[in-house]
Parts: structure tokens; C-alpha cells; sequence
């Protein structure tokens, strides 16, 4: 089994619902399970500011699918909540980032592992700091010492 973490994120509709429900979609991926999921947490919107806020979280899967099966995976389900890809970082129902796939990298070019900004967002390395506090981003070290990188991000644990 491979350690998969997925990044989860909306802010249409009902967010909140929609990321647990978005859990319930992940447990029921073929050949995973769930380890951990992180609490919620709301948070400024990145790129267009002009939309509502974001609720985002964290899962660690345990998996033996394939980084770009599980990423199809992952399309698959935002396409059954409804997610449309009209602008970049623009409002959706549903938005699910392979984060980290064990220690890969990958640069393909519907992939890249780990992702490109992970270390960049507080809304996602803090939900990801909470379920795997030891865990060591590959190429940039402890997750902990990126944490103070991102300690003005708006962020609030709901």
C-alpha cells in the first residue's frame, strides 16, 4: 500500500457538507481506504479574491492505485459533485489535488508530484501538519518548518 495524501477544497453551495460527503466519495475509492482526514478549516480564496471563502481539508489514503489512476479517480468524483473547470482558481463544488504519492516525484503533464505549491498554502499545509505532523515533504524537508512561511494566511480551524 502507498500513503496518498489529497488535498480537498470548495466554496459553492454548502462547503462544509460537500467536503464530508467528498470524504465518504474517497472511502469508497477501489483499492483504498482512509487513514486519517483532517478537521475543516475556512479560508481566504487565492488568485480571484472576489469569490466566497473556501473550506478545505486533508485525507491520507492508503492505496495501491497508481498515482495517474488515482488522480482519475480524484476527476471522477469532483465531476460527479458538479465541478466545472471555467477559470483557474475560480469558484467550484469540489476541488481534490494529489498532494503527496509516498516519496514520488512525477512531472507529467496532467501530474506533478509532490505538488508544485504545497508548501506555499496554509490551507493545506496546516490541515496536512495536523493528520502527519512527522511527515517530511520530499526535496523541501520538515513539514513544520514551513509552517511559519504561511503564518499570515487567514486561516480558522472550524
Amino acid at each position: 500500500m502507498s500513503a496518498a495524501y489529497i488535498a480537498l477544497g470548495a466554496n459553492l453551495g454548502d462547503p462544509a457538507s460537500t467536503i464530508r460527503a467528498a470524504f465518504g466519495a474517497l472511502a469508497n475509492l477501489p483499492d483504498s481506504r482512509i487513514v486519517r482526514c483532517s478537521s475543516l478549516y475556512r479560508t481566504a480564496p487565492v488568485g480571484i479574491v472576489d469569490q466566497p471563502e473556501f473550506v478545505n481539508a486533508v485525507a491520507l489514503l492508503e492505496t495501491t492505485l497508481m498515482p495517474q489512476a488515482l488522480l482519475g479517480e480524484l476527476l471522477d468524483i469532483e465531476r460527479r459533485f458538479g465541478r466545472q473547470r471555467a477559470e483557474k482558481n475560480g469558484p467550484r463544488t469540489l476541488d481534490l489535488d494529489l498532494l503527496l504519492y509516498d516519496d514520488q516525484f512525477l512531472d507529467l503533464p496532467e501530474l506533478t508530484l509532490p505538488h508544485p505549491r504545497l508548501h506555499l498554502r496554509a490551507f493545506v499545509l496546516l490541515p496536512l501538519a495536523e493528520i502527519a505532523p512527522e511527515l517530511r515533504l520530499p526535496g523541501r524537508g520538515s513539514i513544520t518548518a514551513w509552517l511559519p512561511a504561511v503564518a499570515n494566511q487567514g486561516i480558522v480551524r472550524l
